[in-house]
């Protein structure tokens, strides 16, 4: 079982960044493939960025790359999601998530552990 907290999220303008982490709890982190995903009012969960097991692939979705950067330290348990840029349109709440495998993937159902997320609110 993994456990999965995220942290770093709040209010932000228009043009700024954010750092998100998230700290795993549990069975071999060091071997799994970790996600961003995040999800608006009245919309899908979307993907936003994944990382492989020992930090590279990473993956990032066309609205996202070259603001964000997804990034981790298995010594720390811990992935981060770096975001410059934000805009009113990146305003979600995100959500890390984990799988049973070591190589990204940009689908949800593919991810077996979810944090409870945390909200990211960029104004104009």
């Amino acid at each position: 079982q993994v456990q999965l907290v995220e942290s770093g999220g709040g209010l932000v303008q228009a043009g700024g960044s954010l750092r998100l982490s998230c700290v795993a709890s549990g069975r071999a982190f060091s071997s799994r493939a970790m996600g961003w995903f995040r999800q608006a009012p009245g919309k899908e969960r979307e993907f936003v960025a994944a990382i492989a097991w020992n930090g590279s692939p990473q993956d990032y979705s066309y609205a996202v790359h070259g603001r964000f950067t997804i990034a981790r330290d298995n010594a720390k348990n811990t992935v981060y999601l770096q975001m410059n840029s934000l805009g009113p349109e990146d305003t979600a709440v995100y959500y890390c998530a984990a799988r049973n495998s070591p190589t990204t993937s940009i689908r949800a159902d593919e991810y077996s552990y979810w944090g409870q997320g945390t909200q990211v609110t960029a104004s104009s």
